[in-house]
């Protein structure tokens, strides 16, 4: 068994069983990736995929425990080669996070300004989609850390941290009728076209949970997954906004007004996925405590060292995390 059919395994499953973009990945050819997968069942006498033809199309149960151990092989080569490059004496790298446009566009930018100009020799790339495709990406070990408030229990090799609470803010054109500064209720809501995030998104499933609590339907006129785009719906009057509370600007949405609905919904927890059995570098960890100075590269050392998810818990249960 070779290291290499170890990664080329894990590659076909990373890049959705297509042999020929796994070869591209490792600058090689198919028939070679092809082959060495070949040979690597032959040497384990079982089959790890499924075929159709020469299609793969799934893998067999065993092969779902071979890959499980064959990630974690991958896991601790990757680690071995984090904690040589910390004891050189220069330290640099890159620093991947997946999030979603709302933490992109809103949250993180004071905390990148930060991180950029604390370590000028790491590189720093942002890749962005919605919540699950954030945590895949982490879980399947293409960025170091995802970012995002929905989808994190699909994953269980996934380890998260609680960053901030948030909430949600009604925004509304300065003439339409709940801008008086009245506070407003579920009922009230239900009567009004909504434009807000798709389902998936940005604490979608709490808003969905309130008035379906309330016995009532929501009016959900136009629904995106950008907070900006959501903006300029309601300032062309298609509907009444709903945002999370992070995403206004009092400076750059001053033509709107905007009116705190804490009350009618549920908090939603914004969380750092970090996959299981990984080796932080020491600017990892910086990164960490930029964006939620509660996390203290402690605390996530001790979590991430606890293999059970109530010791994980317990640690998380104690801390204070600051709302939005």
């Amino acid at each position: 068994m070779k290291l290499q059919q170890i990664k080329y395994l894990v590659g076909i499953v990373t890049n959705d069983l297509n042999v020929s973009k796994t070869a591209d990945k490792f600058f090689t050819s198919q028939p070679g990736v092809s082959r060495q997968i070949k040979l690597l069942e032959e040497e384990l006498n079982v089959d790890i995929f499924e075929r159709n033809g020469r299609l793969l199309t799934g893998l067999t149960p065993v092969g779902n425990a071979i890959l499980e151990m064959a990630s974690e092989v991958l896991d601790r080569v990757n680690n071995i080669k984090s904690v040589a490059k910390e004891f050189s004496e220069e330290i640099s790298g890159k620093l991947t996070i997946a999030t979603t446009h709302t933490q992109a566009r809103y949250v993180l930018p004071r905390t990148i300004i930060h991180f950029t100009n604390m370590h000028e020799s790491v590189g720093f790339q942002l890749k962005q989609g919605n919540p699950h495709q954030a945590f895949e990406m982490v879980s399947k070990g293409m960025v170091d850390f995802a970012i995002a408030s929905e989808a994190m229990d699909d994953f269980s090799n996934l380890i998260t941290f609680p960053c901030y609470s948030w909430n949600r803010l009604v925004l509304v054109k300065r003439d339409h009728p709940l801008a008086s500064g009245a506070p407003i209720s579920i009922e009230q809501l239900s009567k009004y076209p909504l434009v807000t995030y798709e389902n998936g998104f940005t604490g979608r499933y709490q808003l969905n949970n309130a008035f379906q609590k309330a016995g009532l339907e929501p009016n959900i006129m136009l629904t995106a997954s950008d907070a900006d785009i959501i903006k300029a719906y309601v300032k062309m009057d298609l509907g009444v906004g709903v945002i999370a509370s992070v995403a206004y600007d009092p400076d750059d949405d001053c033509d709107l007004v905007s009116i705190n609905v804490r009350e009618l919904f549920d908090d939603c927890v914004a969380k750092i996925a970090i996959r299981k059995g990984v080796s932080l570098r020491s600017y990892m960890y910086d990164f960490i405590e930029l964006f939620s100075p509660h996390l203290s590269r402690d605390i996530v050392e001790r979590t991430l060292a606890k293999p059970s998810s109530e010791e994980v818990f317990s640690i998380m249960d104690k801390l204070d995390i600051p709302h939005y």
